[in-house]
């Protein structure tokens, strides 16, 4: 692996593995109650097996080097490190105002439905998606609408004309981009398009983006909201540090909202629900991350598309009854297993068991992310590279074991 390191001399090592065991994490320390075993390799929930940058691990010891770590306020640094993020990351210049911060993306989004929603009105969802997306209607008492992706030889798609007829019904729109689990970076035509249904049918729309900065070249990310003054005044758009620095425990997150009264309405809600005091330690990592993480995150998405690349290959050589296509942003990978499962009359249930048992890999149930996810397995390669590997042949060996039972009972 070449090119310069965080700070400008050896490149990074993203494949040295490091134990996460006993760190009370959810993806290792949480595999006996979501899988049944606690011996299964975790490939599921999306963090990364990556340490964070040395920049945000230096200002996390240098703040708790201070022995007290009381209410904290937002100081701001903190939104000069988001605008001036967004300005070089995304060519998204937003005033310091229109920044709202957030103790986390999923408890905003809900938050947010409750806010700008009434009991009988209709939250619109693209599935198969995220399923704390998937569950926002129900969380909040809401009606839900649900646009399936299509998915092609080139990848998923927008059924536009099922979109349209479900905007026209709905409150609020939520956009998932880039998009969790199939790995969409949606174009700006498809954007601008999405946008104008909105504008004519009046709906809101809440734009979860908290994978933007994960994308692989030469896609890129469009913010929905830069696309036009008259768009931003009817969205309001979540984005984070966590998924790309590593940091999600630390709960800090923001929202850009540039129309005022979608801002005062947000912030009074969380003024309600008494989420309005920052994690020291989250607000401490964010100014690191976005002031002088920039050089980790080009290596890391290096190796994320090494990542990608070996397990695309290594399934389409080796695994032929799983298909994948290459994400354009993210380090999921959405399996598509529907023909493993036809030849050998597995249920999304069995399919699961099938992971977790032959092949002792976690990974996520495509069928909750949406009706539309039924056959299918979400795989998180964000470790390294001979962890994927080992995985990739457990996999390898339990479909082959799955073929020669059914072959000899027949």
């Amino acid at each position: 692996m070449t090119g310069p390191s965080e700070s400008g001399s050896a490149p990074i090592d993203f494949d040295h593995p490091i134990d996460r065991a006993g760190s009370d994490c959810v993806k290792f320390d949480a595999r006996a109650a979501v899988f049944g075993k606690s011996d299964v390799q975790p490939l599921w929930v999306a963090d990364m097996d990556f340490p964070a940058p040395a920049c945000v691990q230096d200002a996390l010891r240098a703040r708790a080097a201070h022995p007290i770590y009381g209410y904290t306020v937002y100081p701001p640094a903190f939104y000069a490190a988001i605008a001036g993020w967004l300005a070089r990351r995304h060519d998204w210049v937003v005033d310091v105002a229109s920044i709202v911060a957030l103790p986390g993306v999923v408890p905003a989004m809900n938050l947010i439905v409750g806010a700008l929603s009434e009991p009988d009105d209709a939250i619109l969802v693209q599935t198969p998606v995220y399923p704390p997306i998937h569950q926002l209607a129900g969380n909040q008492n809401r009606l839900a609408l649900e646009s399936a992706l299509v998915w092609t030889d080139q990848g998923y798609e927008i059924d536009w004309s099922d979109l349209e007829t479900k905007l026209a019904q709905a409150r609020l729109f939520v956009l998932c981009a880039p998009h969790n689990p199939v790995g969409r970076v949606w174009r700006r035509d498809e954007l601008a398009r999405m946008a104008e249904l909105c504008v004519r049918y009046d709906v809101w729309i809440l734009a979860d983006e908290i994978h933007a900065d994960l994308v692989h070249a030469p896609h890129r990310h469009v913010p929905i909201a830069s696309l036009s003054p008259e768009i931003a005044e009817r969205c309001i758009t979540l984005h984070a540090p966590s998924k790309t620095f590593n940091v999600a425990g630390l709960n800090t997150s923001f929202a850009i909202v540039e129309n005022t009264d979608l801002r005062a309405r947000l912030t009074s809600a969380l003024n309600r629900s008494g989420l309005t005091s920052g994690n020291v330690f989250g607000i401490t990592a964010l100014i690191a991350a976005y002031s002088n993480g920039e050089p980790w995150l080009e290596q890391l998405l290096r190796q994320l598309q090494r990542n990608i690349d070996f397990v695309v290959d290594f399934i389409e050589r080796h695994i032929p009854a799983i298909r994948v296509q290459r994400p354009e942003a993210t380090f999921l990978l959405w399996l598509d297993c529907r023909e493993l499962c036809r030849t050998f009359r597995l249920d999304d249930r069995a399919l699961n068991r099938f992971f977790i048992e032959q092949a002792g890999l976690g990974l996520n149930a495509g069928i909750s992310f949406g009706a539309p996810g039924s056959g299918f397995m979400r795989l998180n390669i964000a470790c390294p590279q001979p962890q994927l590997a080992t995985a990739m042949r457990a996999l390898q060996a339990a479909v082959a074991n799955l073929s020669f039972r059914s072959h000899s009972t027949c």
